[in-house]
């Protein structure tokens, strides 16, 4: 391993040979120590147990591993919402053409095309149990397998729930990595001492970190040997100051991102899931026949809830969990659960049986709920709702003794509750907990809540938790209480609570919790009622993803009323939308949403071309890939901006042709299209009586760095020279990515006078049809095509009158060697003589 040659020739030429033994034997070290720390982490990876359970065999990782759907993204504004609505909006977009990123292709940066560059500092981001941490085990165990980043020596991985329990001790970089990684002693600063040993340190869960991190206030640091606190060392080799040349990598939820200022991260990537197909790989690879897999990847689809939160590899593992172990115990009858509250408590049953078979000597046929297993759920519940309040998803002893769960039993919990308390392989870790997942947090919350209510009439969510007598309209109280609560949170962090609440209100789900229960409960009056209160909240105007997630909770509490009548209205093929109530616009939308289809193309006009019709209608234009609209005004046009830029918006092309759009409209429009987050690509604004102001606001998103638009229509607009003058500067903007300019009227007269011909050598497809082409346009088009830079593909000349001379301009440009030109279309017969005789001009396609 003498990867530094010039150091070793020097040292030779030296004659000492103490010098140059004193560097063999470091060199020595360090290839021993590379080796070691491959070990380790081939130990440690190579077989693990399958993402939840920790006891019983081990699977090979490779086995396991499905590759995941990763992305580049942007820091941005961080998203404050519900992670299941992350998870819904991402699973929309599995189609989108954008470049994947493969795991061991971390730290390069391909932006552009260009070349790959590495990076120093990586943030991965992703909503809980999308597969931060297997994708930092799978770079760690390739690379310990000599599979991937050879050119890296030493790898590192920690989790921030590891460094949580350090925070109140001090620690030299050196002492920390020996902490962690005791066969390092002996060479640990010899391989930082080389700056030519390529080193990654991964930090895992930042959202999950305990140690306050300031990067405005603290201690500068540089010395590798210097004692410190573990967030000063945290920040100073985040910052760069500490050990400049290490490559960094840092995985998070999004809430938690921005803890890193933008400036200290080069590179931020996203991990989306699985896709569709990848959803299915992973399912048949859990089932043994064909058969098995078929149908119940037949069922998930059928329920667009459950397809969804497959998007998540952990859910898809609850999900295989539960069904394969219905389909053992009910003997090929296929009564699956439909609901999440089923799914969730079919694994509570199965986790439930598990320890009973563990630990208890019990057999699987036995039932579920003993004393043991009764207190471990009461103890469990009432950990995640105290938590889940907190916003806590770690937990440590104090947190698990103040709900009267002991240390020692909690180990037992493996299949429910994860517990990290292990020394592996040489690595360190301290006692740390946490859930399996955020929703498994959340079941256990809303079981706890429940259970609490019907044994003993305490309402945990009113603010005075008196015990109530048993009666229907207590329990009534008790779901309105819960819906009311859920929809006052700001970023709706209680909605699959009350999903998986209500939905425990149904006695089919009661009859798996028999033995935790006292009494059933619920009533058939109860659940209308409490249906009917849900309705009357749709009905006030809600936001569009409260009123989403309401639509939800009736689906627990199987109330489809809403949905039927507007099914009954859209399949009719007429639906009257200026009669339709706020709680049917709101179904509408749900129903346009959860749909099976793509939402490829959305047409307003099909419903209602009206301002408020839009205003109720944007989480489905942002759904969309293309959008059509018309009647815009000021308001309706500062809506669609911000639709544009949100972050989970899906549109890539936005048509709003035929609109006489007001200068402010476009103001606003621009104002979106010029967000880090906007990824419009077509932009028609054909027939729409721009203005001068108009053509300045389009100016400035042509000439802005962050602009992502390729095409853009202007046909049909009478442009002054003025406006024409604006996007000439505009398109001659080096940040200018315009592939494909439509325009007609007096568009390329004016704009031969304002724009160099260089500027149009950067667009693949110019349309001028009806233009009225002047010699001098003529001129430029043809220096165009003979240009060396040219970029041109695509010529559209109909409805031009060409005289011989602009005819014959053309024709020098189109007889260039250099010229790309594939398609022309023209409705000029004299262009059409002339391909007739030349030959060689047969390799442009040749359109009337």
């Amino acid at each position: 391993m003498i990867h530094n040659k010039k150091m070793f020739d020097q040292l030779t030429l030296t004659n000492k040979p103490s010098t140059l033994l004193s560097f063999l034997f470091t060199l020595e070290n360090l290839a021993w120590c590379r080796q070691n720390v491959k070990s380790i982490l081939k130990r440690k990876y190579e077989r693990i147990h399958e993402r939840i359970t920790q006891t019983g065999p081990k699977t090979d990782f490779d086995k396991m591993y499905t590759t995941l759907w990763i992305i580049s993204g942007e820091a941005g504004e961080v998203n404050t919402e519900h992670e299941v609505r992350q998870i819904e909006t991402a699973s929309r977009n599995t189609d989108r053409p954008e470049e994947t990123i493969s795991c061991n292709d971390i730290f390069k940066n391909s932006a552009d095309g260009d070349e790959p560059t590495e990076v120093r500092t990586v943030l991965t981001k992703g909503v809980a149990g999308i597969g931060k941490t297997v994708l930092t085990q799978k770079f760690c165990l390739d690379w310990a397998n000599d599979k991937a980043n050879q050119n890296i020596h030493f790898t590192f991985p920690f989790t921030f729930k590891q460094l949580n329990v350090l925070k109140e001790k001090k620690f030299s970089l050196v002492e920390l990595i020996h902490h962690f990684y005791k066969q390092t002693k002996e060479a640990v600063t010899s391989i930082f001492e080389d700056n030519e040993n390529q080193v990654v340190l991964i930090f895992d869960g930042l959202d999950e970190c305990r140690i306050p991190l300031d990067f405005h206030k603290t201690q500068i640091l540089t010395d590798i040997t210097e004692s410190a606190s573990v967030d000063v060392l945290l920040i100073n080799l985040i910052r760069g100051g500490l050990l400049p040349s290490t490559h960094i990598w840092i995985t998070t939820r999004p809430a938690a991102a921005n803890q890193i200022p933008a400036e200290c991260v080069d590179m931020v990537t996203e991990i989306k899931g699985f896709t569709d197909d990848q959803k299915e790989e992973y399912l048949r690879k859990r089932f043994s026949t064909e058969k098995e897999a078929n149908s119940v990847i037949s069922h998930i689809k059928t329920l667009r809830s459950l397809h969804i939160m497959c998007h998540i590899p952990v859910f898809c593992w609850i999900t295989a969990t539960v069904l394969k172990k219905v389909l053992e115990t009910r003997n090929g009858r296929w009564d699956l659960p439909r609901t999440l509250t089923e799914m969730f408590i079919h694994f509570l049953v199965v986790q439930a049986k598990l320890k009973n078979v563990k630990y208890g000597g019990r057999s699987e046929r036995d039932s579920a709920w003993n004393p043991d297993t009764m207190k471990m759920i009461e103890s469990l519940g009432k950990l995640a709702f105290k938590q889940l309040q907190k916003g806590n998803l770690i937990f440590y002893e104090s947190d698990l003794t103040e709900c009267g769960i002991d240390i020692e039993a909690a180990t037992c919990y493996s299949g429910v509750f994860t517990e990290i308390f292990k020394v592996e392989s040489g690595l360190y870790e301290d006692t740390v907990f946490c859930f399996v997942h955020l929703t498994v947090q959340e079941f256990l919350a809303a079981l706890h809540v429940y259970l609490t209510f019907i044994n003993t009439g305490v309402n945990l969510l009113s603010e005075e938790q008196t015990t109530s007598q048993s009666s229907e309209s207590a329990e009534t109280t008790f779901y309105q209480t819960a819906v009311d609560k859920a929809l006052q949170s700001p970023n709706g962090h209680l909605d699959l609570f009350l999903r998986f609440l209500l939905g425990l209100s149904l006695q089919t789900n009661q009859s798996l919790l028999r033995g935790l229960l006292k009494r059933t409960g619920s009533s058939t009056k109860t659940n209308w009622e409490t249906a009917e209160h849900i309705k009357k909240k749709i009905s006030e105007n809600l936001s569009a993803e409260r009123s989403i997630n309401l639509f939800h909770c009736l689906n627990e509490l199987n109330d489809h009323s809403l949905v039927d009548q507007i099914q009954h209205y859209l399949s009719s093929g007429h639906i009257d939308t200026k009669t339709l109530s706020p709680a049917q616009w709101s179904a509408l939308v749900f129903i346009l949403l959860s749909s099976e289809k793509d939402l490829d193309v959305f047409d307003l006009r099909k419903y209602s071309a009206s301002k408020e019709a839009l205003i109720r209608m944007l989480p489905v234009v942002k759904a969309s890939k293309k959008a059509l609209g018309c009647n815009l005004s000021e308001t309706s046009c500062e809506a669609l901006s911000s639709v544009l830029s949100s972050e989970s918006s899906n549109i890539r092309q936005l048509d709003l042709s035929n609109n006489e759009l007001p200068d402010s409209g476009v103001s606003f429009l621009c104002d979106g299209l010029k967000k880090t987050t906007c990824t419009l690509e077509e932009l028609s604004l054909s027939g729409c009586y721009l203005t001068d102001s108009g053509c300045k606001s389009l100016a400035s998103v042509i000439s802005h760095k962050l602009s992502s638009l390729r095409v853009l229509d202007l046909s049909n607009n009478d442009l002054t020279d003025s406006g024409v003058r604006s996007l000439s500067d505009g398109m001659k903007s080096t940040n200018c990515t315009l592939e494909t300019l439509r325009a007609n009227t007096n568009f390329p007269c004016m704009i031969t006078f304002n724009l160099k011909a260089s500027v149009l050598e950067c667009i693949c497809f110019f349309r001028l049809t009806g233009c009225n082409l002047s010699q001098r346009s003529c001129e430029v088009l043809s220096s165009v095509l003979s240009s060396v830079s040219c970029t041109l593909r695509h010529l559209d000349l109909s409805n031009n009158d060409l005289k011989d001379s602009g005819v014959g301009i053309l024709s020098d440009g189109l007889k260039s060697t250099h010229c790309g030109l594939e398609t022309l279309r023209s409705s000029t017969i004299l262009i059409f003589d002339f391909f007739f005789s030349h030959t060689d001009l047969k390799k442009i396609k040749y359109c009337i």
